[in-house]
């Protein structure tokens, strides 16, 4: 069938569905990308347009993208996102869900390293289990105002579920910003967390030794970083932590699969715009192992990165007046090495390994060329699981800015036997992006990953997943009074 014939098709399609009044669901759906904010939406737009809608989904690598294992061993690991926080309620609906296990948590000892003696230790993550005696002696109130200023950023971020339980969606991410903390949210998008929490009275002394090794942890940034995303990643280390039996990656596959979505292993190239009968239609064209191939849609969300850096989503928007602009921005690229060997402890400070207590080593600005380093565990863990003393040969996962040198490797290990690498483009290098994007690229042309541009987690690309399928739902009826509202909390309480 030539394009012209499909167009024919399609066309015919769409004029039959309208013929059936003003409430026809659409027929078919684009997503690109099966991370977890393109398998999210999968669900989401589902669940509001119903089963007999198509679904498909591009993707031209692994499904579950920046959810992935490495097998070390014969063991299978975390190479991605390797925890959710207890406050993720989407990700803790799909496990749910989908029938899936939290996986049990081994608790090991934590400190925070910069060259000389640990700044601090932790039993878990967050600084209130610290010694509180020592953090008093060092850092003063610091570490309770910290904790109030991330408390009421998360206590008014939580809003964004009651509104989508509502059906409420926002066309862009500084509304939907604005609705949760009206301009003191967007405002953080701009400022830096050390500005703001140096205004609350956090010590500067404080946010070098501590706040910065959180953010280089979960970011690979510092403490220049805009503080709405800081403030995300500070609440991360605040709770308690979980993550999926047999990997987190199976959300994506799971959600897939309840969805019925068609996954089709292809790269996108280009999106072009038909006008029809008033209504857009939506030309997908890809290339795939068996050749080229295109296909029409009448919503499309793009759920993978678009950025001028990321030649892996370089696909071009035909036919659009005005043209869709290219997102302005880097990414910050992360490597995760899963070295399986001897760490080498007096590098650390202690001479008998055996004496070495901890499990996870963040770092302040030094040493620059790594992050973390984490003794991790398998994704599947039995109840006689115990983790590695330090002096045996154990599965140690470190975050790095770059690829490590084998002089690198061998400043940290003692020995070791093997090294797997997963390199990504982690999260946005904010600050290289000066304006917040908005979802809606067109009227059912939706970038999902627009919401990156202000936080970056597992956890806000499902949001972004369940806004743009509400955005995709109530543009699709004309649903106006649910898109883009302000005072939402006065009208959350009159409706209920």
């Amino acid at each position: 069938m030539t394009r012209s014939d499909q167009l024919l098709v399609a066309l015919a399609t769409l004029l039959a569905t309208a013929a059936t009044g003003g409430d026809a669901r659409p027929s078919k759906i684009a997503v690109v990308g099966a991370g977890i904010g393109g398998s999210a939406v999968a669900h989401f737009l589902q669940q509001h347009f119903g089963p007999r809608v198509q679904i498909d989904v591009y993707e031209k690598g692994t499904v579950g993208g920046r959810l992935a294992t490495i097998s070390v061993n014969r063991q299978h690991y975390e190479s991605g996102a390797a925890s959710f926080h207890s406050l993720s309620l989407h990700m803790q609906d799909f496990v749910k869900l989908l029938g899936l296990r939290q996986r049990r948590e081994v608790v090991g000892r934590s400190a925070i390293f910069g060259g000389e003696p640990f700044v601090g230790e932790y039993t878990d993550w967050y600084l209130l289990i610290l010694n509180l005696f020592r953090l008093w002696w060092h850092y003063g109130i610091s570490f309770l105002r910290l904790q109030m200023w991330v408390e009421e950023v998360m206590e008014k971020f939580m809003r964004i579920y009651k509104y989508q339980a509502h059906g409420y969606a926002f066309s862009g991410v500084e509304e939907l910003l604005y609705s949760l903390g009206e301009s003191a949210f967007v405002n953080m998008t701009q400022r830096s967390v050390a500005e703001s929490l140096l205004q609350v009275g956090v010590t500067q002394r404080f946010i070098d030794d501590v706040v910065s090794a959180v953010l280089r942890a979960s970011y690979g940034q510092s403490a220049v970083m805009p503080a709405f995303a800081g403030a995300m990643s500070l609440a991360g280390a605040q709770g308690s932590l979980w993550a999926v039996e047999g990997g987190n990656k199976l959300v994506c596959s799971g959600l897939l699969k309840l969805t019925k979505a068609n996954v089709i292993h292809a790269t996108v190239t280009s999106v072009t715009l038909h006008n029809t009968e008033g209504k857009p239609l939506y030309q997908v064209e890809y290339e795939s192992e068996v050749g080229s191939g295109s296909d029409f849609y009448d919503i499309v969300v793009i759920a993978t990165p678009l950025h001028l850096d990321n030649s892996s989503s370089n696909f071009t928007f035909k036919g659009f007046t005005p043209p869709i602009d290219d997102i302005q921005g880097s990414f910050q690229p992360t490597v995760i090495s899963l070295v399986h060997g001897y760490l080498n402890s007096s590098y650390f400070g202690f001479p008998d390994p055996k004496l070495f207590p901890f499990a996870n080593i963040l770092t302040t600005d030094f040493p620059s060329f790594f992050c973390t380093l984490d003794n991790i565990c398998p994704v599947n863990i039995s109840a006689s699981f115990r983790r590695k003393q330090p002096q045996e040969a154990a599965v140690w996962r470190v975050q790095s800015p770059g690829p490590l040198l084998r002089t690198q490797l061998k400043t940290l290990f003692r020995s070791y036997y093997s090294v797997q690498t997963a390199e990504w483009q982690a999260h946005p290098l904010y600050g290289s992006h000066t304006t917040l994007p908005k979802f809606a690229l067109h009227d059912q042309l939706f970038y999902l990953n627009a919401l990156e541009w202000a936080a970056s987690s597992v956890e806000v690309m499902a949001v972004a997943a369940k806004n743009v399928a509400l955005l995709a739902y109530n543009r699709w009826y004309q649903d106006l009074d649910k898109i883009d509202q302000k005072d939402l909390m006065h009208k959350v309480k009159t409706e209920l």
